[in-house]
């Protein structure tokens, strides 16, 4: 029987990548004539000529599939829905910038035969930023310390998931997921794929500052209660601190009672300290509620404007 492959490609404003990166792909499934294959990408609302040009592509090429979002529904839900609805005995998520070799397709599918249920890019060495990369991989290393379950580091979803992996996130149905983590939590059998991220060549990134900063979030309220559980440590500690200070200023004063100013200068320091230590703190507890907030709702992760070649 004929083993189908579902490739799912996000895009967004990638109207220079899409052509490029929908050939690769064709080159490399031309090399496996065992498969069958299609390649859907999931278009989340895009302002430029990307769907237009996805469109042309798909008249003429059957095995290219097209979902069209009602509106931008962000860089977390859009590619998690894309590989829900792809039906393949296994799904390979590759993103659209050309950041993630589709030379490694059949690499990832050779794993998989040899019986991995997952099969992921690794991204050891970039010929991105030297500064964004330091930061990634820090944020990786932080992630896995923390996390109630190892974590994948250098990973960013790049990678070969089986049919039942896939059956499992249709069931548990998160409306706001950290797909990353979930690749880790399930227990699936795992093999690493190390790769030289290339530099991209066309059109401009779309994550800035509040997207890394949404995803790290999302990263840590979903799998570690570390954050929380800090927050009564350190409450603690400052607590503990504050009555030594206390007392050992009170016992310098009863000794030197007529030489010792205590000033206002502590005073102010400590309301400052504990000002930003709470709001710190405030903030933690804000993006785990907001997490619950998420779930509570339980809204769809996309709405559909339109399909073609399904």
């Amino acid at each position: 029987m004929t083993k189908k492959i579902s490739i799912v490609t996000p895009c967004y404003n990638e109207e220079f990548n899409v052509e490029p990166l929908y050939e690769k792909v064709k080159i490399e499934m031309a090399k496996l004539s065992n498969y069958t294959y299609e390649h859907i990408f999931i278009d989340n609302y895009s302002t430029d000529n990307t769907l237009v040009k996805l469109k042309r592509i798909a008249s003429v090429d059957k095995q290219v599939k097209i979902i069209v979002n009602a509106r931008n529904f962000g860089h977390i839900k859009s590619p998690y829905y894309g590989m829900l609805q792809a039906d393949g005995d296994v799904v390979i998520s590759l993103v659209s910038d050309l950041q993630d070799p589709p030379e490694l397709i059949s690499e990832f599918i050779k794993k998989w035969e040899e019986g991995y249920k997952i099969v992921v890019g690794v991204k050891e060495k970039s010929e991105e930023n030297i500064i964004m990369f330091s930061i990634r991989k820090l944020f990786y290393k932080i992630i896995d310390r923390i996390s109630d379950t190892s974590q994948i580091q250098n990973f960013t979803g790049f990678g070969l998931y089986d049919r039942q992996f896939m059956d499992v996130l249709r069931n548990i149905q998160e409306p706001y997921p950290y797909f990353r983590g979930l690749v880790s939590e399930m227990g699936f059998s795992i093999c690493q794929i190390p790769y030289l991220q290339p530099k991209r060549s066309k059109g401009n990134t779309k994550n800035n500052f509040f997207t890394l900063y949404d995803m790290a979030m999302l990263g840590f309220t979903s799998h570690s209660k570390v954050p929380l559980r800090m927050s009564s440590f350190i409450g603690f500690v400052v607590a503990f601190f504050s009555i030594l200070i206390a007392t050992i200023y009170l016992i310098y004063k009863i000794l030197f009672w007529d030489n010792f100013q205590v000033g206002i200068a502590p005073l102010v320091i400590g309301f400052f300290f504990f000002g930003g230590v709470q709001l710190f703190f405030l903030g933690i507890i804000g993006e785990y509620i907001s997490a619950i907030l998420t779930q509570v709702k339980n809204r769809p992760l996309v709405i559909e404007k339109e399909r073609i070649n399904f």
